[in-house]
């Protein structure tokens, strides 16, 4: 038999005590917990003063007061996971259907039972309460990690957000710079030019941008460049296009590389 991290519990309600007593000699051997009760209303009381705490609910189907059917009905509102069987000694199939639909019964068993099937029919209970437990378990730790998940990405996405923000505004903010601002990476590539060096490099080459400072028309280019990688900074003046410029130049850290960054300052 299997067994499980939990008490099994079993609730057995009739109005005949020799039928309870010869239920909880059917689970003898078993290792649950039995506890019986002598109407619906007494088994409503101790389910309630209980809990959530019983796995299945065995019922007579014909008792006074209140039947095993509108029994099971209310277990089965207050306590949907309780796995709920009719035992009845009358085969009438208009009960049968009346305990299925309303109790939301898992299973008929016909007065006198054998003891063996119903061992096995109350251990075929257990598996499927404890299987749905878990499946409903695994879902609600599914829907937490989806929840915070959706949490991460909408905190990502704001961040992005602010940051393509930030960026944006230095990107406009540099290229609003009276000094010509120019960038190229460790392979030699003009990465970025704000407006007033592209002004600068179209009066020397019309095609310049993401160009190979190597294969630049104006040679000086790649000896400023050489001349920071090597000196780590510059400092000099010299004439490009039709006037003279202050270039300063540093280089810097981006993304693990070493990139070299041109100011031209208009002397």
């Amino acid at each position: 038999m299997e067994t499980y991290n939990v008490p099994v519990r079993i609730l057995c309600v009739d109005d005949e005590r020799n039928v309870l007593r010869s239920l909880e000699r059917v689970f003898l051997d078993d290792d649950y917990e039995v506890v019986t009760a002598a109407s619906g209303e007494e088994g409503l009381q101790i389910m309630a003063e209980s809990g959530d705490t019983f796995q299945v609910v065995v019922s007579d189907y014909r008792m006074p007061v209140m039947n095993g059917v509108e029994f099971l009905k209310q277990v089965y509102a207050q306590w949907p996971d309780t796995v709920r069987i009719v035992l009845s000694g009358y085969a009438d199939a208009g009960a049968i259907v009346a305990a299925i639909n309303e109790g939301h019964i898992y299973k008929f068993i016909p007065k006198p039972w054998n003891d063996e099937e119903l061992r096995v029919t109350i251990q075929n209970c257990l598996e499927r309460y404890f299987l749905l437990r878990s499946n409903r378990e695994l879902l609600e730790e599914l829907a937490r990690s989806n929840q915070e998940l959706e949490e991460k990405v909408r905190l990502r996405t704001e961040d992005l957000e602010l940051r393509n923000k930030a960026l944006e505004f230095s990107q406009t903010m540099l290229g609003s710079l009276p000094v010509g601002v120019l960038g190229i990476d460790e392979n030699g590539l003009i990465a970025h030019c704000n407006t007033r060096a592209a002004h600068i490099l179209k009066q020397l080459c019309d095609d310049f941008f993401g160009t190979d400072i190597h294969h630049f028309c104006d040679p000086r280019l790649k000896q400023l460049v050489e001349q920071v990688r090597s000196q780590g900074e510059l400092s000099v003046t010299d004439t490009f296009g039709d006037r003279p410029w202050r270039v300063l130049g540093r280089t810097v850290t981006f993304a693990g590389s070493q990139a070299v960054v041109l100011a031209f300052l208009e002397v």
